[in-house]
């Protein structure tokens, strides 16, 4: 609805949001081609359109970068894609990122005016179409401010990392990632499926930072090969910023956890994403995927995980009549509880994804050579509220049934490598193996060294990690400055 006619709030009020274009649900489980297939010019324009460009703009709140949403869409809707890619970029180094994977629905669309009677402007839609034109069309690069002469050390290249790296290269210091695994991108990498995010995307973004003098050393482990006593002292670093993330499983502890063919969903999912078994048979990554599946969990990973799971069984089995692989989704709350993406949990029904609420697994039944052969489990109900208002799950007695299922997933969350220790013994931890720092700034307890991300709250999301990256860089710049007077 390009027009030079001015439209009215309540023209604008009447036109209905555009859905996101999706591959066919009987198709896409088959594949991992990306799902969302993204809008087109004229449909984001319409969509823009929709956007009342309230004086307060109470959308940026809801973002924990602080996009500028109001002026990017305005942007948008006079058809300046090009501007409207560099108001986004003056804030988030990961756009196309950020378009595909954040939970808009619960922060920056949250907050639109037009969600209190009507739906929300699709403001992460938008945000995806901008920032895909911008990496097809050869952006601009941003004004990068004279070199400092300082040398800023980040340890992990995800989204934490990442983030904080773009804004101190803008700044003009000289800035070096020093990465564990032999790809950059951490979580965003080995962690999120090709289907949701395609890593040509990521290594585009990457790429961008490169450009703007941001090194990168892949396959150096913090702990193994240095210290942050090592980087500060002896390599001429200035400071150090820890964006290691939390890469280690919780597992549950029944009997048979150890069985072959269960997974933690780390290993599953970077088996897959990093080491490319998405692309069987191209790529040789062994990754035996029965044709029953349970994944212990219901975050967005579990949801990862299912949904992987289940393109994994049918790229093992091209050309098999009557193969119907089954896949379970199995949670100990109901679906009201269900912490994942209302998105990603819709898209997983869709799929054929099966989902057992008010279910526990006991253990993990075994054959005689020690592969899964079934997952014990017992039915529970919610018990009274705790102190948080959540209500617990209690096992109702004598619901006990065998799953039949021959392979296992657990998806219940992570917690910080005890690596990310061995490199900075002096920093003080907390009681669940994260690192103490500060919540605003990032510092932590020993001077010239940050952390932000999921090493420091536990896993959480791309979005979260990325604004505590930009909080530290922009503390960081404060206190490189104040040394230097």
């Amino acid at each position: 609805m390009m027009t030079n006619q001015p439209i009215s709030v309540k023209e604008r009020m009447a036109i209905p949001r555009h859905e996101m274009p999706l591959q066919q649900s009987t198709i896409r489980r088959t594949n991992f081609n990306e799902v969302a297939l993204g809008y087109e010019l004229g449909t984001a324009i319409e969509e823009a359109e929709r956007c009342l460009q309230c004086k307060n703009a109470p959308c940026v709140a809801g973002c924990p970068l602080q996009v500028p949403i109001n002026e990017f869409i305005l942007a948008l809707r006079a058809g300046d894609i090009a501007k409207a890619a560099a108001i986004i970029k003056s804030k988030s180094n990961l756009p196309a990122v950020c378009g595909r994977v954040c939970p808009q629905e619960s922060q920056c669309e949250s907050h639109c005016t037009l969600g209190i009677k009507g739906r929300s402007v699709a403001i992460g839609r938008l945000e995806r179409f901008v920032a895909d034109w911008a990496l097809d069309h050869d952006e601009e690069m941003p004004t990068v401010a004279p070199a400092t002469g300082k040398r800023i050390a980040i340890i992990g290249s995800g989204p934490a990392g990442l983030s904080c790296a773009g804004d101190l290269a803008r700044l003009g210091h000289h800035v070096e990632i020093f990465e564990a695994l032999h790809e950059a991108g951490g979580v965003l990498i080995y962690g999120i499926p090709e289907f949701r995010l395609p890593k040509h995307i990521v290594k585009k973004e990457i790429g961008f930072l490169e450009k703007m003098g941001v090194e990168i050393h892949l396959d150096c482990v913090a702990g193994k090969l240095f210290t942050v006593d090592e980087l500060l002292n002896e390599q001429g670093f200035d400071a150090v910023f820890m964006g290691t993330g939390a890469g280690l499983p919780i597992l549950m502890k029944i009997p048979g956890v150890n069985a072959i063919g269960v997974y933690s969903a780390n290993e599953f999912l970077t088996r897959i994403n990093l080491m490319k078994a998405y692309e069987f048979p191209q790529f040789g990554t062994p990754l035996h995927v029965g044709k029953s599946v349970a994944v212990i969990g219901a975050g967005n990973v579990a949801m990862d995980a299912a949904r992987s799971a289940l393109r994994m069984c049918s790229l093992q089995v091209t050309g098999l009549k009557n193969y119907c692989p089954e896949v379970h989704i199995v949670y100990r709350r109901s679906r009201a509880e269900v912490p994942a993406r209302a998105e990603e949990v819709e898209h997983a029904e869709e799929e054929g994804i099966i989902f057992d609420f008010l279910t526990s697994p006991t253990e993990v039944l075994i054959h005689p050579d020690n592969t899964v052969k079934g997952l014990k489990c017992e039915r529970m109900q919610l018990g009274e509220p705790d102190a948080s208002g959540r209500r617990s799950p209690v096992a109702i007695p004598g619901s006990e049934f065998v799953m039949g299922v021959d392979t296992v997933i657990m998806a219940l969350g992570t917690r910080s490598n005890p690596t990310t220790f061995e490199a900075a013994e002096e920093l003080e931890r907390s009681k669940w193996g994260t690192i103490e720092a500060d919540e605003v700034h990032g510092r932590t307890s020993q001077p010239g060294v940050w952390a932000g991300g999921d090493v420091v709250t536990g896993a959480a999301t791309v979005i979260s990690a990325m604004g505590a990256g930009k909080r530290a860089a922009a503390d960081m710049d404060e206190w490189l400055k104040s040394k230097s007077k």
